[in-house]
């Protein structure tokens, strides 16, 4: 026998391999690197001051976009064809004759920006509820729209300049394609396995996981 105590794992002391079951694959966990010294960059806090409308910002009511399209004076919520869109619903398909290591396929879609409020100094968090109703609502009815076109719709909200958004005006993305993206087919693939091998979603199940676990 050893003479070394036999030492009990601990996940927030020794690095592991974590199951993601979403992806079908395995992370190298090291929570006990979060303990070293870090002297790293320091972002700048974002714009205090920020005014309720400038005549400069395309987002804000009554403005003119970079198009030349003048925006509405809308009181609510505000959606219209993004100006510089990543996907267009009639861009050619490259056809079928192509080498096996440059394959190309046909990327349709539509891209939506939507504007949550006519102000720009305000966020999601600080809108009364009942705004906040009105921009889950409509949503909803961008989900339906586009969905009856597109296997995909993805709605998201970048937030400050590190993540590509410049503009303080709270708005979103709303992109709709005639494709799955990559992570959510994988995703889509796991869960198809796991309820047919399992008989139960796999977000339910790791949920009520996750309750028991606290």
């Amino acid at each position: 026998m050893s003479g070394k105590e036999e030492v009990s794992f601990d996940p927030k002391e020794h690095q592991h391999l974590r199951y993601n079951p979403l992806r079908d694959s395995w992370v190298l966990v090291s929570a006990h690197r979060m303990k070293r010294p870090w002297a790293g960059q320091v972002e700048k806090p974002p714009e205090e001051h920020i005014p309720r409308h400038d005549p400069c910002n395309p987002l804000c009511p009554g403005n003119t976009r970079a198009n030349g399209e003048v925006n509405p004076d809308y009181d609510s919520t505000f959606v219209f064809g993004n100006d510089f869109p990543a996907l267009q619903p009639g861009a050619p398909d490259p056809g079928s004759n192509q080498h096996p290591l440059f394959q190309s396929k046909a990327a349709r879609g539509v891209c939506k920006v939507m504007c949550f409020h006519p102000w720009s100094d305000i966020t999601l968090p600080l809108m009364k509820t009942e705004e906040v109703v009105k921009v889950i609502d409509k949503w909803t009815e961008l989900v339906e729209e586009l969905g009856a076109t597109y296997p995909w719709v993805q709605i998201f909200e970048n937030k400050g300049a590190m993540m590509g958004c410049s503009n303080p005006h709270p708005h979103c993305q709303v992109w709709a394609s005639n494709f799955l993206p990559n992570e959510p087919a994988l995703s889509d693939r796991c869960q198809r396995a796991y309820y047919q091998k399992h008989g139960e979603p796999l977000l339910l199940q790791y949920t009520k996981q996750e309750a028991e676990r606290k």
